[in-house]
Order: C-alpha cells, then structure tokens, then sequence
C-alpha cells in the first residue's frame, strides 16, 4: 500500500476517534487532580470541558441550521424555476392522473385546473402506453390549442409502495413545424431529345437553340431559388428547398410547357425529364430517389416530371409524342449483352403476359429461334388464354420443328436451375406477368418491352430493354436478331409471327410507325413472310363481328370520347380491344374506352387519336400503355362501379389537363 494511503486511513481514523476520546481523558483527567488533592485545578478542568461541549454544541446547532436554510432555499428555488419554465411540465400517476403540474402547463387547460385530470384528455390523441415507455425516441407530436408540441416522459422513484409516478415534458415545436420545408430535395433535369432537336434544326439556328433552353432552364432555377450545376452538356442537377416543389406541384410543372414553346426553327418540341427525390434521410439519399425518378420519366418517353418521396411516386405531364430515335446503336449494344448472357446460360425460358397477343407472341417465337441458332436449348411459357394467338399457334403446332418449344406453367419449374436464363417480353409490369413465382424463383432475367415504365417494373433483372419509341417489342426483337448472329435464319413462319406483332400494335400501321418500323417490315418481308397469312390472323367470325358491333352501338359519346360496353356475351378480353379500334375509326370519335366484364374482372381498353394520353389515364386506375393505346383490369367489382372509376379518371385527367 503506498504511503499517501496509508496517511489517508490512518487521518480518517484519527478524526472519528477524536470526538469519543476528548471527553473521556477530560473526564479522567479532573478526577486523578481530585485524589490527588488538587481540587481546584480538577474544577477549572470541570468548567472547561463543560464550556466546550455547551460551545460545541451551540456551533453544531447553527450549522445545521444554516444548512436546512441555505437547503430550504436552494429547493425553493429549484421550485421556482419548475414552475416557470417556459415548457409545460406535469407529474402523472401511472394511470395518467395529473397531481403536479407548473404554471406553463396550467395554461393549456385555459385557466382550469388540471389537478385530477387525466393527461390523456388534455393531450387528445396521446398514446398513455407509448408516453410511459420512457423513451425519448418514442416522443409524440400532438397539438394543443394553437401549439404543437413534442411529448415524453421520464421515470421518477416510487410515490408509495404500489406506484410509479412520472414526469411529462412538453416541448412547444411550433415554431419548427415549418422545418420541413427548408429540406433540400434533389432535382435532376434532361434534355430528352436534345440530338433529335438540334438534327431538325437549321446549323445557323442551333446555337441560338442551345442558349435558348439553357436560358429557360437557368431562369426555371432562379424562380425556385436553387443551386444548378450543368454536368453534361443535356443534363443538369438542382438542390431546392421543399416548399419549392410543393408550389411546382401545383402548378403541374409548368416548366415542362414553357421549354416546349423554344422556336428556332426547330422541327421537334424541345422536352424535359425531370427526377425528384425528396423525403429522404440525408441528400444522398434523396438523390437516389431523383436517379430513379428520372429513370422512370426516361422510360416513360420523356417530357415529364417523376416525384419519387420514399416509397410514393408521382407523375406529370407526359402528353408529347415518342420521336424515334434514327441511331440503332443502342440495339446494337443490347444484342451483343444478350448474346453474351445467353452463352452464359444452360437453357432460357422466354415468358410474356396475361392474355397474350400477337406482339407478345410473335416476339417470342422470333427470339428463340435465336436462342436456338446460337446452341441453346428453349422454350416458351404459354397459359390457358391463347385465343388471340390460336390462328398462328395452330400452324406452329403442325410443323415437327417446333415439337416441345412450348410448355406449361407448370412444366417450366421443372427446368429452372441456377444457370437458367428468362426472358420476359412485351410487358414489365408484375401485374401483368403471365406467372409472377417463376420471375421470382430465376435469378437471371432480362426484359424486352416497348410499353412506358410503371413503378411496379420487375426488380432484379439483368437487362432492361425498354424503348417506348419503339412501336412494338417485334419490332425490337426483329432489330436484335439482326445483330446477334451474321445471317438470321429465320424460317418464313417465324417472320410471319413478328411481322404480325408489329402489324397489331401498329393498327396496320396507322400508329407509331416510323422510319425503323418499314425498315423492320421490310426485313422481314424479305425473309419470307406473307402479308396474307398476317391478314387472316386478325380476322373475326360472324359471332364476333356481331359483338363489336353490338358494342359500338352501346357507346356514349361526348365531347369526342366514347365510353362503351361489351355485351354480357362476350367470354375474349381482347375482342374489347378490338371494338375500341373501331370506334376511333368513326368521325367525332377522338377517345374511345371499352369496358368488359370477362367472369369477376373488368377489362378496359382505351385508345387515342392523339389529342388525349389515355396511357395516363387508365395509369390513375392501375393500367398503363402507350399514349394512344392503353388498357386496365379491375377484379372484383360490378361494371357499374368500374364505369363510374373511369369517368372520375377521365374527369380527373381532362381537369388537370386545363
């Protein structure tokens, strides 16, 4: 033990024998002088240590005394900064009865006493169990009277022996409730059709051009009072305070409108996409979020603003035309990654949509015979609802070469293994794929379809393939296979198939039908296919010629849009489709939607002359599409009720369209 230890024990033992041993050796003291006949110096001993203990004891008292003030005092005080806190404060038994509470939070309660009152009925809407969990994290927002406050409660020792009590903090937020505005959200902006533009545009123009919409779009900052930073010579990211966006909510994005109005001669409207991400934890986050909106906008066809704010998305504009894209580099890369994962794989499975048709169909048969040509086995995943293809597949089926290609959904969990390869044409949406378990069991999928981006998009896939220019995903394959081998050897058949998949979603080629779509025809039609084969693909029987026609007579027209419904009769989805085609062929007609009911579901097929998006349309009840042709499916409910959500759609729509 070191020495300063020892000094120190020995001190505190020296100090606690003092006050016993002082008295006794006074008291033996006074009487060894009293046997040895010295009295008088015994008394005076005597009156001494009398003196002593009487002073002693006179000084201890007034310690005390001054301790119990100085400590009366000091709580006294610690009671009066309680009570004048500027927050509210209160004692609550276990069962939320207020015994104590400060001069602030008798305030709450307009000048009543809140002793004997429950908490809970001053605070409406407080969670008692939450608020006596202690925890601070836990901490609720209620408001009182004209303030918000930020409530929790700390643990006091026991009031007696069977409860606890508890103190209450308020904390007045309301002068914070605002805060969420000053939160920046991450905005990123692009050009779409910047290289469209400019190569419509006279090269004595296209300076003036370019200034012209960095003006406009620096000018666009400056109302939002945002940081801007050009990264790329089409793109641009702004910082801007939330309050910002939710005035640009308002008023729809103007912004998208305003840059469309830039003419220099310019044969293309000038369109933005715009990405914001907002509600997220920190700005990195909240950029994510704006990657992924503008992604969304990208593959929606551009000329519209994605609000991404978590996990809730919202959409604006998206009214302009597709312009196709001339260059096919992008196909040219595309192919040579799918061939690549195709040569990585032991086998590929090629699956399409519910209710499938001739683009989704066709597409699939012209990929595999790819797949099969670079030394791959594959098949195709067909369901039950194969009447838009029977004509087509019938004939496939007579041909020995394509024995096996194709099977069930049932058939296929039997050939899906770590290697195997899935390819999901014409749709992206996990609502509309044809068997959503086997998307999920592979993990190696890539995606082809020329529908505009839904939110609900497959996650996971190794590829997107998602041109929304394109006017069919047959017209994409049909590019792709060019590329992914030296001379396609496509059978006259299979030709058929994906020219009747562009021939279907082009009308005939009345819709969407640009220069790489002849070029695609043109291909094809060299290899053989038939344009009378295609012909008798599409025709209809006298049964349902005669429920078009029943269904077009069932029509109501107003202001150029027809609301019509299919007979009771009718047992095909897309035999709607098909009345919805006709209907925009009759003078007056600019928007047709076609409701019918195929056992529990209702199917809605919506088509466009141009002037209105029925994509967004039928979008706002769970459909999608493309701007003149898109389609939607309610399950279980009355023809009725799904005729009435349509019209408040279309209401909805017209109404912010103004």
């Amino acid at each position: 033990m070191k020495w300063n230890d020892l000094i120190t024990k020995y001190t505190k033992t020296i100090k606690g024998v003092v006050p016993i041993v002082t008295p006794i050796i006074f008291v033996l003291a006074c009487i060894t002088f009293y046997f040895m006949n010295n009295a008088l110096l015994g008394s005076f001993l005597l009156i001494i240590f009398i003196v002593f203990n009487i002073t002693n004891y006179v000084v201890k008292e007034t310690e005390e005394d001054n301790i119990a003030k100085i400590t009366e005092r000091v709580e006294q005080e610690i009671k009066n900064n309680i009570m004048n806190l500027i927050s509210p404060v209160a004692l609550i038994r276990e069962s939320g009865e207020i015994f104590w509470c400060n001069k602030e939070f008798e305030k709450l309660t307009e000048n009543e006493s809140p002793i004997g009152v429950n908490v809970v009925s001053i605070a409406r809407g407080l969670n008692l169990s939450r608020l006596l969990s202690c925890d601070k994290e836990l901490h609720q927002k209620i408001k009182i009277l004209d303030s918000l406050y930020k409530i929790y409660a700390s643990k006091l020792e026991k009031l007696n022996s069977d409860e606890d009590i508890y103190i209450v903090y308020f904390n007045d937020i309301s002068n914070f409730k605002n805060m969420e505005n000053t939160k920046e959200s991450i905005m990123l902006i692009e050009v779409d059709n910047l290289s469209e533009v400019l190569e419509g545009t006279e090269e004595a123009n296209r300076p003036m051009l370019i200034a012209d919409i960095e003006k406009c779009i620096n000018a666009y900052a400056q109302r939002l009072k945002a940081m801007i930073t050009k990264y790329d010579t089409n793109k641009y990211v702004m910082s801007v305070q939330d309050k910002f966006i939710d005035e640009e909510i308002n008023n729809k994005f103007k912004v998208l409108e305003e840059i469309s109005k830039i003419d220099r001669g310019n044969k293309f409207e000038v369109t933005l996409s715009i990405g914001v991400g907002r509600g997220g934890t920190c700005p990195l986050e909240n950029n994510k979020f704006a990657i992924t909106a503008k992604e969304l906008a990208l593959g929606r066809g551009g000329d519209q603003a994605v609000i991404k704010n978590n996990e809730q998305i919202r959409f604006f504009g998206g009214n302009t035309r597709e312009i196709e894209k001339r260059t096919r580099v992008r196909a040219r890369i595309v192919s040579h990654s799918i061939k690549e994962l195709i040569y990585e794989s032991s086998n590929v499975l090629i699956m399409g949509h519910k209710n499938i048709d001739m683009d989704c169909f066709g597409s699939a048969v012209g990929m595999s015979s790819v797949v099969k040509q670079l030394g791959k086995l594959c098949n195709i995943i067909l369901g039950n609802d194969t009447y838009a293809i029977d004509y087509y597949l019938n004939k496939l089926k007579e041909d020995k070469n394509y024995d096996n290609l194709f099977i069930s959904r049932e058939k296929a969990y039997d050939l899906i293994n770590e290697k195997t390869l899935l390819m999901i044409v014409d749709v992206h949406n996990n609502g509309y794929i044809l068997d959503v378990d086997i998307v999920e069991k592979i993990q190696r999928k890539i995606i082809i379809d020329h529908h505009r981006r839904s939110p609900e998009i497959v996650e996971g896939a190794l590829l997107n393939y998602i041109e929304v220019y394109a006017s069919s995903t047959s017209e994409m394959v049909t590019e792709l296979i060019q590329y992914m081998v030296q001379k396609p050897n496509l059978k006259a058949i299979e030709a058929e198939g994906l020219l009747a998949g562009i021939f279907m979603d082009t009308k005939g080629f009345s819709f969407k039908s640009g220069v790489r779509t002849f070029e695609a025809a043109s291909f094809l039609r060299g290899l053989g296919a038939d344009t009378v084969e295609i012909k008798k693909m599409f025709m209809d029987n006298m049964d349902d010629y005669l429920l078009i026609a029943d269904t077009i007579r069932s029509a109501e027209v107003k202001d150029g849009i027809a609301i019509a419904v299919a007979p009771g009769r009718i047992k095909k989805g897309f035999m709607a489709a098909k009345a919805a085609d006709e209907l925009l062929n009759i003078a007056g007609i600019n928007v047709c939607f076609v409701l019918a009911q195929i056992n529990s579901d209702i199917i809605i097929s919506g088509r466009s002359s141009g002037e209105v998006n029925v994509q967004v349309i039928l979008e706002a009840i769970g459909g999608g599409g493309h701007m003149n042709m898109a389609g939607a499916q309610l399950n279980n409910i009355s023809l009725e009720n799904a005729k009435k959500i349509l019209k408040d759609a279309i209401k909805k729509h017209l109404k912010a369209g103004e």
